[in-house]
């Protein structure tokens, strides 16, 4: 029995990379029904078509719902039964936020109140929210955005009794394939015999599979506790390791070019802030970072003060565990989407 029998599972941006590995993960259980919520017909079309291929027994628990989280009506049409909900949608381009760091606001923040909203008035017994590293310490307007969500997440968790909705979330870096990703990009580079490009080579980023990015959810499902952000120990690598490893699985002799950093990158991404750290609590393969039960009431805590501090210092790319050319290639090699790519590229 899985921990989902016979519930209904809402996924916004559902269409999405995690969407997709949520599916692959959860589909063939007894799980009753997922619904996909989301805003481009298109890829609800091409969606429910590959579902229908490739699980036919098993595609008629996949209900789409079109709608977008800005507009809290639509939100509310997608909300009647549901048990769970995994909230995915985001803008989640860093140079694009830049451009338009409202449209960030609108999705991101306004988008989640929305989502949180709904979910309470339907009487949801869980959401998971997905946020990123770059909500730690932030220095761009996608980073922004994700920070004030996450301060959503936590102040709604205090309005409503765990016991009728518990709102957490979970904190990961970027995903080795997912939509919108650079191995991609690099990978159609090579195919049209174009350069790799690279921002800046000795810049590092958390390395981590989408299959691990679900694993994170569902580690913070089962236990993390309303108000909670779930972080993973996740290892990392330069940017140059990492399309040095590309280009070996590829067996490629294109160049690697230097194009410079983007708008709003940082040269290394956190996880777990010093801040935080003060508070964090270890369990093994992740960090959990309790809900502030603190309340206006300030006075109090002056008098009373404070407990020891956390030995914990801040989580980051740079001081994490970073990874050598030979095992980003044997992690690359776990993902499907690589292995189809190098089968596809052998054979052409």
């Amino acid at each position: 029995m899985s921990i989902f029998k016979d519930k209904t599972l809402l996924i916004t941006g559902g269409t999405g990379s995690f969407g997709n590995a949520v599916l692959n993960r959860f589909l063939d259980t007894d799980i009753k029904e997922i619904r996909i919520f989301s805003r481009d017909e298109k890829k609800q079309d091409d969606m429910r078509h590959d579902y229908q291929a490739k699980c036919p027994e098993a595609s008629n628990k996949i209900k789409f719902y079109i709608g977008d989280v800005r507009d809290i009506h639509s939100v509310k049409n997608a909300m009647h039964g549901v048990d769970y909900i995994f909230h995915a949608a985001a803008l989640k381009q860093v140079p694009s936020c830049e451009f338009f760091p409202v449209e960030a606001v609108k999705t991101n923040v306004l988008g989640t109140e929305n989502v949180l909203t709904a979910a309470i008035e339907a009487g949801v017994e869980k959401i998971i929210c997905l946020s990123t590293d770059k909500a730690a310490y932030p220095v761009n307007a996608m980073g922004t955005s994700k920070a004030m969500m996450e301060k959503v997440i936590v102040a709604k968790s205090r309005t409503v009794s765990p016991e009728r909705t518990s709102i957490c979330c979970t904190r990961y870096g970027n995903v080795l394939c997912s939509r919108g990703s650079v191995i991609p990009l690099w990978i159609e580079q090579m195919k049209a015999g174009n350069p790799i490009t690279v921002t800046e080579p000795s810049m590092t980023r958390f390395v981590m599979s989408l299959e691990e990015a679900v694993e994170l959810v569902v580690f913070a499902f089962q236990n993390a506790e309303s108000g909670d952000i779930m972080v993973q120990k996740a290892p990392a690598c330069t940017i140059e390791v990492l399309a040095q490893a590309v280009k070996e699985l590829f067996h490629s002799d294109q160049e690697i070019k230097v194009i410079g950093i983007r708008h709003g990158e940082k040269m290394y991404e956190t996880l777990l802030t010093n801040e935080e750290c003060a508070n964090a609590i270890d369990m093994g393969h992740f960090y959990r970072v309790p809900c502030d039960k603190r309340d206006l009431n300030y006075d109090k805590y002056f008098k009373d003060g404070d407990v020891e501090r956390n030995k914990l210092t801040e989580f980051n790319s740079s001081n994490t565990e970073l990874w050598n050319v030979e095992q980003v290639k044997e992690k690359l090699m776990e993902l499907s989407y690589i292995r189809e790519e190098l089968e596809a590229w052998e054979n052409r």
